[in-house]
């Protein structure tokens, strides 16, 4: 499948090809829910999202799991050599690293901002330092470098039916939240590395703090305040799920059942968690791999019908006149390599 990928992206360069492949792997190792949902792209697109989220996933990795041993200043030193390689690489179009070559390639391919890359970097460093956020709006302020901004380098890649600049605030937003259902799965391991990404004036307005999930987790036992806590953040989720969510209409219709599928599948993390009790501190919600065959193969079917839609007619794209009614451009398509 990856020989197959490679090819159809137009990517004949052994170096380049092998970059790809290594971002692969790091994205099917560490996203198996993105990964899943990749597979439901066009198979020329794929290879994109894997040196996009191969990158994110290597840099992540040098904060969360440093080598043995390594304290935050050698984190720190990785982040700033990785920001180098990261900055000579767009500037060459290339580079030595083959995470940093393959993210080059698609910056390139797909016309995608390099400030997107910058900002994720600086969400990286402050993880280094920052441990705790006290309000909603500090939080969101981390989120845009650490998740907005990868919706956003996706919108190139995926196409969309409207003018860019009118899908991106949705992109952003389901990056959102995405790593919000991260934050309320993944409580307890944040809490191990020392870090809380639940917004302290939510957490103290249920009478919790630090103090008291640190007790839940070294002591296993729950506590009604942080359930309470962890439902309303559910809530908070959920919300922003529901102004992402309109946006998935706004892609390329071939590109649909792919976020489609990554929003169902990220959005069962809230229901697993409510399902097992908000019991977070204590175990690692998931979800089962029944409802995930389930969903995926709902995303099969909408990649059959969406192609088959796109085969029926030829493709009317936006064109430099007036602008489209919307009947038309529900069916015309901006190619996914084509800036806005």
């Amino acid at each position: 499948m990856t020989d197959r990928e490679l090819a159809a992206a137009g990517i004949s360069d052994p170096g380049l090809r092998a970059a790809y492949r290594h971002c692969r792997a790091l994205n099917a190792r560490h996203g198996r829910t993105y990964f899943l949902a990749t597979r439901l792209l066009p198979v020329e697109r794929r290879s994109a999202v894997h040196a996009l989220y191969g990158f994110a996933r290597w840099a992540d990795d040098i904060v969360d799991c440093p080598a043995p041993g390594a304290g935050a200043e050698a984190c720190a030193g990785a982040l700033a050599r990785l920001q180098a390689e990261l900055e000579e690489g767009l500037r060459r179009g290339g580079s030595g690293e083959p995470v940093v070559h393959a993210l080059a390639d698609t910056a390139r391919r797909y016309g995608i901002d390099h400030a997107h890359f910058r900002d994720f970097m600086t969400a990286m460093r402050s993880d280094l330092v920052v441990t705790s956020y006290p309000t909603y709006a500090d939080l969101r302020a981390y989120t845009h470098g650490s998740a907005a901004v990868i919706g956003l380098e996706m919108l190139p890649v995926l196409g969309t039916v409207v003018p860019r600049e009118e899908a991106a605030p949705y992109a952003a937003a389901l990056g959102v939240a995405f790593q919000l259902s991260n934050f309320l799965r993944d409580v307890g391991e944040d809490l191990d590395r020392g870090r809380v990404y639940l917004p302290g004036d939510l957490l103290a307005g249920h009478g919790v703090d630090r103090e008291l999930l640190a007790w839940s987790r070294a002591e296993g036992r729950p506590d009604r305040r942080i359930t309470a806590a962890l439902r309303e953040f559910e809530a908070l989720t959920r919300g922003v799920y529901r102004s992402a969510v309109p946006g998935i209409r706004l892609l390329d219709p071939v590109a649909r059942p792919c976020i489609r599928t990554a929003a169902v599948l990220y959005g069962g993390i809230l229901d697993a968690v409510a399902r097992d009790g908000y019991t977070v501190l204590h175990r690692r919600s998931v979800v089962g791999r029944r409802r995930r065959a389930v969903v995926a193969a709902d995303g099969l079917a909408r990649v059959v019908t969406a192609r088959l839609r796109a085969r029926s007619g030829p493709v009317r794209r936006p064109g430099g006149g007036a602008r489209l009614p919307v009947a038309a451009r529900a069916t015309a398509v901006r190619p996914a390599g084509e800036a806005a």
